[in-house]
């Protein structure tokens, strides 16, 4: 039907409804690489569908987390170095997942941007897809949001969601005790937290995202852009192995607020700083700006990314079983009475 009119249109006010649609075509195959046990449905519909028995699951709980990836966006936007930012997003949601005992299931994205480029949308939500893979999690659905007037040209922001499941009872923390053994799974970077500051020593040291990074062979933009590693196979594998009482994901807060989260009340940590060596990005970012130690560790990951509490009988054990998995473990410290961490050695 018509009435002759040849009005204004929707991408005449910057929404391109084919460009989504072509987005959609494009990232279907990425989608359907994830595919796992209990998924019943996936992109296209108003919903997504999820079948916790057919995941094999008796009396499951439902975890759910959700996150983003921050500023280190900005230096992917600056650089046009975007395809591991979907690795973080979801590595910042299932990582925390584990830490209550929950294997990842589903995961969901929104992406949004000022004018939806397919090409670039894509390869961040192939990012995503491949951190689901790396994770054995589906992304069975999200969202596309082109808002013209709402974000600069070229500009983005993502979030994920989430969900886990566990049986009822093997939920994480549980028993932490006096003498537990702290084991400190590797980083490969700086992650995805404490980007403000890291962009404020960039500009502090001079270097641009394009120059040659001080401590790698690559560019500047390239080594801070390194994906957030996934922990959370390795450290389903070594729950189910028995002897883990807790995991703390080290994100914002560094291992000076983090690791205290899975302690009990009345329970600290001792550790030994020269447990691990502290990788050349924070020695760079500590010296460029004089950064205490007691800053670095309440900001950056310092080089752990996660840390298991394990009963001290198992702790060799899981560190041969991590190592095998192909972790860079150390044996960072014990769980002792008195709130709080207390550091032993140093980093710098």
């Amino acid at each position: 039907m018509s009435d002759g009119k040849n009005g204004i249109t929707y991408a005449d006010a910057g929404v391109d409804i084919d460009a989504g649609n072509a987005l959609v075509d494009r990232i279907k195959p990425a989608a359907k690489r994830t595919t796992r046990s209990g998924v019943m449905s996936g992109l296209g519909g108003f919903g997504a569908l999820f079948d916790l028995k057919a995941a094999g699951y008796e009396d499951p709980i439902l975890v759910g987390a959700t996150d983003g990836v921050g500023t280190k966006l900005r230096i992917a936007i600056d650089t046009g170095n975007v395809d591991g930012v979907g690795i973080d997003l979801v590595a910042m949601c299932v990582n925390d997942l584990v830490c209550q005992g929950a294997e990842p299931l589903f995961f969901l994205d929104y992406f949004a941007t000022g004018k939806l480029e397919t090409e670039i949308a894509a390869r961040i939500i192939e990012g995503i897809a491949e951190g689901c893979v790396q994770s054995g999690c589906a992304l069975i659905g999200g969202e596309t949001a082109e808002m013209p007037g709402m974000y600069e040209a070229g500009d983005f922001d993502l979030a994920g969601f989430a969900v886990g499941a566990m049986e009822r009872g093997a939920d994480l923390p549980v028993d932490v005790a006096e003498g537990d053994v702290l084991l400190g799974l590797g980083s490969n970077g700086v992650h995805s937290n404490g980007y403000s500051l890291v962009r404020k020593l960039v500009e502090i040291s001079g270097l641009g995202w394009d120059d040659a990074c001080p401590w790698t062979d690559d560019t500047l933009g390239a080594a801070l852009l390194a994906p957030t590693r996934l922990y959370v196979k390795q450290a389903l594998e070594a729950v189910r192995a028995g002897g883990v009482n807790g995991l703390a994901h080290i994100t914002g807060g560094g291992l000076t607020e983090n690791l205290p989260r899975v302690l009990p009340e009345g329970l600290g940590a001792d550790i030994d700083l020269a447990a691990w060596e502290l990788p050349a990005v924070f020695k760079w970012l500590a010296a460029t700006g004089g950064i205490a130690e007691s800053e670095l560790l309440k900001t950056f990951n310092c080089g752990i990314g996660m840390i298991l509490v394990v009963a001290a009988d198992r702790a060799e054990a899981l560190a041969d079983l991590l190592s095998a998995a192909g972790e860079d473990v150390s044996r960072i410290g014990t769980v002792t009475q008195g709130e709080g961490v207390r550091y032993a050695g140093t980093l710098l």
